[in-house]
């Protein structure tokens, strides 16, 4: 069972619907949690996990032979990210910061002047506590391709998830609904949508929920913090009805989340009585997911 916790309004309060969810299932199941945020991972903070280095995720980039270039400036000619710079009667200029790997160059290059190499892009980390598994990936400072990143959290996920056969994945994904997001949702049996009752959350509600759409994923609706703005809470409630989308869960605010977030543990642990509300989602997931 793989199930993606996403919303795409950042701050709604994903990676705690994310980690609590992972702690109730992991009372039952074997339970591997994926932090695919890689922008901003965090759910080790929340669960107080000491991450270990599992892998380091590598992007193809050019390496040019001039012994073979001709000048011709094909090669950035083909380059959509600008990351070669050419001069007429000069040998092209890379910038290797902006290449995204796509390897288009190679393709346009007439005289096979140009090979692969490779540079770092980001790491995969792996920890455990409160019987979940974690595996987390991180984007190396000041490199733009967060969404292979995570295709490649996603990739490793499995590999390990063949050494300790989870009963239940449960990802964490960005905020917002491209590349990163995409490749979190691809493959998933359901999508838990955490919003909060605010225009901007709606509004971004409604693209997340056209992806998974779009991608045939079965999806519900959690409001968190719905008692905030009871007005506003309402118009999420008509918008699911009138796209026949189940809400799931709501959960108030309280400061326990704050709490949560401070010491570092699962606020189904700082208060036991918010295990009723995500095991209650948990079983509306379920009820959902033809398994």
């Amino acid at each position: 069972m793989k199930i993606a916790v996403t919303g795409g309004k950042g701050g709604t309060g994903k990676s705690m619907v994310a980690t609590s969810l992972a702690v109730e299932f992991s009372r039952k199941r074997k339970t591997m949690l994926i932090d695919a945020d890689v922008e901003c991972p965090n759910d080790h903070l929340l669960l107080s996990i000491k991450k270990e280095k599992y892998k380091t995720v590598y992007q193809p980039i050019p390496k040019w032979d001039f012994n073979k270039c001709t000048k011709c400036g094909k090669c950035a000619e083909a380059c959509r990210q600008e990351a070669i710079v050419f001069v007429k009667g000069k040998y092209p200029a890379f910038v290797k910061d902006v290449c995204m790997g796509c390897k288009a160059c190679f393709i346009a290059c007439p005289t096979g002047a140009i090979s692969e190499t490779k540079k770092e892009i980001g790491t995969v980390y792996t920890g455990n506590n409160y019987g979940v598994f974690l595996v987390s990936g991180e984007l190396k400072l000041g490199e733009l391709a967060s969404g292979e990143v995570v295709a490649e959290v996603r990739k490793y996920s499995e590999e390990i998830d063949k050494k300790i056969n989870s009963d239940v994945i449960i990802i964490d994904s960005a905020a917002g609904i491209g590349c990163p997001v995409i490749a979190s949702l691809v493959g998933t049996d359901y999508i838990v949508a955490v919003t909060e009752p605010t225009p901007s959350a709606l509004h971004d509600l409604e693209r997340v929920l056209y992806l998974a759409r779009h991608f045939g994923i079965n999806h519900g609706i959690v409001i968190n913090k719905f008692d905030l703005n009871k007005k506003f809470c309402l118009k999420i409630e008509e918008f699911a009805n009138k796209k026949e989308i189940p809400i799931i869960g709501k959960i108030p605010y309280r400061k326990d989340f704050v709490d949560s977030t401070i010491k570092m543990k699962p606020v189904v642990e700082i208060n036991p009585k918010y295990k009723d509300i995500f095991s209650k989602i948990i079983e509306m997931v379920k009820s959902e997911i033809k398994e």
